[in-house]
C-alpha cells in the first residue's frame, strides 16, 4: 500500500472518459486507470486480465468499462470480469475528493470504489 496521490482535479477528466497513474507514480508498478461517469469517479488496474490492453482505452457506460481489444467488461465499482474473454477481476482502488481534488490511494481496496461528485 502506497500514500495516497492527488491526480487531478474536478473537471480534468471528461465524462465517459479516463486517464492513466502510471505504476511508477502510484507505487503499485501496476498502471491505475481514474474513470469519470455518471457524476463518479472509480479506479481499477488499468491492463484488462485477458489481454494486455489498457481499459482506459475502452468503451465507458454507467458503471462498466469494455476492453478495447476483445470486448471483456468490467465493473467499475467492483472490479468484477463481467463477460468473457475475461474471467479474472481487476483490482480496485480508493478514489476520494477533497475539495475539488481528486486523491487516488493505490494499493487500497474497496469494496464499491465509487465517489459521487458534489456540487
Amino acid at each position: 500500500m502506497t500514500e495516497p496521490i492527488k491526480v487531478a482535479t474536478v473537471g480534468d477528466i471528461e465524462d465517459e472518459e479516463a486517464i492513466v497513474v502510471d505504476g511508477e507514480t502510484n507505487g503499485t508498478g501496476a498502471d491505475i486507470a481514474v474513470f469519470y461517469s455518471a457524476g463518479r469517479y472509480f479506479a481499477i488496474d488499468d491492463t484488462c486480465t485477458h489481454e494486455d490492453a489498457s481499459l482506459a482505452d475502452g468503451w465507458i457506460e454507467g458503471e462498466e468499462v469494455e476492453c478495447p481489444i476483445h470486448s471483456a467488461r468490467f465493473s467499475l465499482c467492483s472490479g468484477a470480469a463481467l463477460c468473457l474473454p475475461a474471467s479474472i477481476p481487476v483490482r480496485t482502488h480508493k478514489v476520494e475528493l477533497r475539495g475539488d481534488e481528486i486523491w487516488l490511494y493505490p494499493g487500497v481496496p474497496v469494496a464499491e470504489a465509487v465517489t459521487e461528485v458534489t456540487p
